[in-house]
């Protein structure tokens, strides 16, 4: 069964700064520079926006972007939480929008200075300490040594290799594959600098079993995305990623980074709760999905994902991975941009943008397989999010 929102809006821009370590200027000029690279990418006018859609993890208001660029009114804004379990998210809510009458044409932005401001790998941020209830959780974790997020998926990646043989190489399949990826693509940060899995195994561990290759990166820069109805995205110049399926989910006893007190902690019942929707919307199946962009903000959690959203079974990503099942010639071609691990951590938005270029054709690592639809997931496991983009039909 299809919903209404399905095939109603398509991605239509994308614009991104470059990713750095050190962008030298500040956020809010790094969301302005993108979202007119976006805008210019579409042929739309800053004039023409009336929807802005973001993270709460966001520090450039849209109010602020707006006066900066010109934008005259919004008649539309939001904002969705969970860090990169988001990502997919504010696309969702942007094409609700549109869909619905609402806006016509919203913009979605991440801009960052992750690397040269606060680094998330760094432990808590300030807001942690806040006492309210959204940060009530880290009182059950910090005093256990669990600060990082690298610490608390380790804790669950560790169970996962204890049920099903999986080793720390197998999780660097994943971290050369995406540096594989990385190194044709010019944008990335590890352009031209492959790694192999002795690289891996002998880089420093973060947390037992997470090693540095294991982690993406901590990035400056700035992406942006221009979604508009699906009618007019087709006299647009280029091929719209038409938004097929979006959605969002919470499973029982969930906890940002570590819902521990489930009966299976390396159980992702929200990831399966997304997965669910984006088939119904579509009338989609895995076996429609010709390539994915999994959001790698630990290599671990590349697997756990490829068994929740039904690609393999459990414990067998490990195998689906040797055989070759990622890689540009194989079943499901996975982070072809090198994902966060390999371009750069903009929260996942990056690997939206890579998504429409698949669709588009026009990526820099383009699978010689034809793509329809292009799965798109965000963070996990946290409060989970996804989209399914497909070719125009």
């Amino acid at each position: 069964m299809s919903s209404g929102l399905s095939g109603a809006a398509a991605i239509a821009g994308i614009g991104a700064t470059e990713f750095s370590k050190n962008s030298g200027r500040s956020e809010w000029q790094l969301a302005c520079e993108c979202v007119l690279a976006a805008l210019d990418d579409a042929q739309i006018g800053v004039d023409e926006v009336d929807g802005v859609s973001l993270f709460t993890m966001e520090n450039n208001p849209e109010i602020a972007v707006a006066r900066s660029l010109g934008i005259p009114q919004l008649k539309f804004f939001s904002r969705i939480p969970h860090g990169g379990g988001g990502a997919c998210a504010p696309v969702q809510q942007a094409a609700l929008a549109v869909s619905s009458g609402v806006a016509d044409v919203v913009v979605v932005y991440r801009a960052m200075n992750e690397r040269s401001g606060h680094r998330f790998g760094a432990g808590p941020p300030a807001f942690a300490y806040n006492q309210n209830t959204d940060q009530e959780y880290r009182n059950w974790i910090n005093p256990y040594g669990l600060l990082t997020p690298a610490q608390q998926e380790a804790f669950l990646a560790q169970l996962y290799m204890h049920r099903y043989g999986a080793t720390s190489a197998d999780f660097g399949a994943i971290s050369v594959l995406s540096r594989k990826h990385a190194a044709n693509n010019p944008a990335a940060w590890f352009y031209e600098r492959p790694i192999t899995i002795e690289d891996h195994q002998a880089s420093r561990m973060i947390a037992d079993p997470i090693r540095l290759l294991d982690c993406c990166q901590e990035s400056d820069g700035g992406q942006a995305l221009v979604i508009v109805s699906a009618e007019r995205a087709r006299d647009l110049p280029h091929p719209p990623a038409v938004i097929s399926a979006a959605a969002q989910g919470v499973g029982p006893q969930q906890i940002s980074m570590s819902s521990y007190y489930r009966d299976d902690i390396d159980d992702m019942p929200e990831v399966r709760l997304v997965a669910e929707q984006l088939w119904e919307q579509s009338g989609l199946g895995t076996a429609d999905i010709d390539a994915a962009i999994l959001y790698d903000a630990f290599t671990p959690m590349v697997l756990l994902q490829l068994e929740e959203y039904g690609f393999c079974g459990r414990g067998e990503a490990k195998d689906f991975i040797a055989d070759g099942n990622l890689e540009l010639d194989g079943r499901l071609p996975v982070n072809t941009n090198g994902g966060q691990l390999g371009e750069g951590y903009i929260h996942g938005v990056n690997g939206i943008a890579e998504a429409v270029r698949l669709i588009r054709g026009t990526s820099v690592n383009q699978p010689a397989k034809d793509l329809a639809n292009v799965l798109v997931t965000g963070g996990s496991p946290v409060p989970h999010s996804a989209l399914v983009l497909s070719a125009d039909h």
